[in-house]
């Protein structure tokens, strides 16, 4: 517990106690001054009081106070020094006096002081008023009565004077030393008592750590906080937030003083509020906060049983899930290919077994058939998009909901145009998405169509998406963009993110999503608009 090369502890519980200690022996120690100077004040109240009377008695009895009023000091003073012996050794003093009005002692109870000038620089006894305060006893420090002696005119004629000497320290201090023994041996030991459990208290509530610890950890806390990428948000168990991350203020939108603060005082999304104020654990959870996707990740704090906070993740995944999006379209149009390919190879090995056994007629009769089929396709979409890259994927989607048995068909009013790049790609990520979720939620009940209808007004892109799935439950209707809904069943990629990147892509160009029952009450209609968008140049 303590260094070799100092006398300082080295530990946080070693120097409290040593702080303890040091400040109860301080206590004690001006206890003992405040004792001392007590025991003083009791002296001076007690014997002063004690004098006084002694050197009244001794002015007014007549064997003092008629060889002064006489004028026969000098021939009485063998009776006079007897008698003051006498009041000496009756209140035991240890000097007593008698004085001309100057202060010149006349008599004096040891033959000592005479023709000397007692101490009258604060008396108020030579205005005939009796009094009793701190005196040079020649030389001593001491307590002293002084008393006028009165003639009958009320002419001071003499000074009757009682003092004692002041004890030493040493006899002042024997005096109070087995009280204040007693009272101070017993509050050093209450007082070593608290402070080691105290101590041991601090050393358990910092886990034993040492204040240099303590401070390198602090140091790493902050230096952690502003430079991690992803946002961490510490909760404790009253909901008051303990750790907020710089990436954190940023993506959820706080300034100024956070920490410290209840989760229900801020000023945040309802959606990040509930977040944060429960304590169940969250895996990649998916949430929608203006423009930005947010995965979420929740892990409760245990500590001996009792759930103590929270600590919350989120990593922003807007740009990943476009690309994620992007990466779905292609991969939708690879499959697409991949699937006509072997319907290709399907077709050649028909036609080539035809050829064999001279059948020309029919094979004719499926070329045609294959190729009005490929072509009602195309034409059925690009009768109504001229943007390529939106017609493009309409058709690789046709194909693939033809394989799942789901028709997709276009709406008759759908007109769209050729757009600039940057809206054609956001149409076709928005359309992808919706689109993809109709098929799907079309094939979990057995439904059979897909409609579509997009359109440009303005430079606002309409699109429709109709589905006959199961539609969406009119309490679910607030929650399945910002929450990341999904029907579909969860996979280590997660769920609901198409929708969460289709309501981010909206809102980014200034529109909306929306979804409400198709026209006779089955299924759902998904709506967006895209503001923004431009005529492109055909090349």
């Amino acid at each position: 517990m303590w260094s070799r090369s100092r006398w300082w502890p080295a530990t946080l519980a070693g120097q409290f106690l040593v702080l303890q200690l040091t400040v109860l022996l301080a206590v004690v120690a001006l206890a003992s001054i405040v004792s001392v100077q007590q025991s003083d004040a009791d002296f001076r109240d007690t014997r002063g009081a004690r004098l006084r009377a002694a050197a009244e008695s001794m002015a007014n009895i007549e064997p003092v106070r008629d060889p002064f009023l006489e004028g026969v000091v000098e021939r009485r003073r063998a009776s006079l020094t007897s008698y003051t012996q006498q009041v000496r050794t009756r209140v035991q003093a240890s000097g007593v006096y008698l004085t001309d009005p100057d202060g010149v002692v006349l008599v004096s109870s040891d033959f000592g002081g005479r023709e000397r000038r007692i101490d009258l620089d604060d008396s108020t006894v030579q205005q005939l008023r009796t009094w009793t305060g701190d005196v040079d006893d020649f030389g001593t420090p001491s307590i002293a009565a002084q008393v006028p002696i009165i003639d009958d005119e009320g002419e001071l004629v003499g000074i009757a004077m009682v003092a004692e000497e002041y004890p030493t320290w040493g006899e002042r201090a024997r005096s109070v030393l087995p009280d204040l023994l007693t009272f101070a041996g017993l509050g050093l030991s209450l007082g070593v008592a608290g402070a080691f459990l105290l101590s041991r208290l601090i050393r358990r509530r910092t886990r034993g750590l040492e204040p240099a610890a303590i401070a390198a950890l602090a140091d790493q806390r902050e230096a952690l906080l502003h430079s991690i990428r992803e946002g961490v948000v510490a909760v404790s168990d009253d909901g008051t937030v303990t750790v907020l991350s710089d990436s954190a203020r940023e993506l959820i939108g706080l300034e100024g003083d956070v920490e410290g603060r209840r989760v229900d005082d801020l000023d945040l999304d309802p959606a990040v509020r509930d977040l944060l104020a429960d304590d169940a654990e969250i895996r990649d959870h998916v949430v929608v906060l203006g423009e930005r996707v947010l995965v979420v990740n929740r892990n409760p704090v245990v500590e001996g049983g009792r759930r103590v906070a929270s600590v919350t993740t989120l990593r922003d995944r807007t740009e990943l899930l476009a690309l994620q999006s992007e990466l779905s379209a292609r991969e939708s149009i690879t499959n697409t290919l991949r699937a006509q390919t072997h319907e290709f190879h399907n077709q050649l090995h028909t036609i080539s077994g035809l050829v064999q056994l001279g059948e020309y007629d029919e094979v004719s009769r499926l070329v045609g058939t294959l190729s009005r089929r490929r072509r009602d396709i195309s034409d059925a979409v690009t009768a109504h998009v001229e943007d390529p890259a939106v017609a493009a994927l309409l058709i690789a989607k046709t194909s693939l909901a033809a394989e799942r048995g789901v028709g997709l068909v276009m709406a008759h009013d759908s007109d769209l145009p050729r757009l600039d790049p940057e809206a054609s790609t956001d149409v076709g990520t928005v359309l992808g998405n919706l689109v993809d979720n109709a098929v799907d939620a079309s094939v979990s009940v057995g439904g059979t169509t897909v409609e579509v209808d997009v359109r440009l007004d303005g430079d606002v892109v309409h699109l429709a998406v109709a589905d006959t799935g199961p539609g969406v439950r009119p309490e679910m209707v607030g929650e399945i963009f910002r929450r990341g809904w999904s029907t579909k069943a969860s996979t280590a990629e997660g769920r609901g993110v198409g929708l969460a990147l289709v309501q981010v892509v909206c809102e980014r160009r200034g529109g909306a999503v929306t979804v409400h029952p198709g026209p006779d009450g089955s299924g759902a209609v998904f709506e967006a608009q895209l503001p923004g968008a431009e005529v492109g140049v055909q090349a």
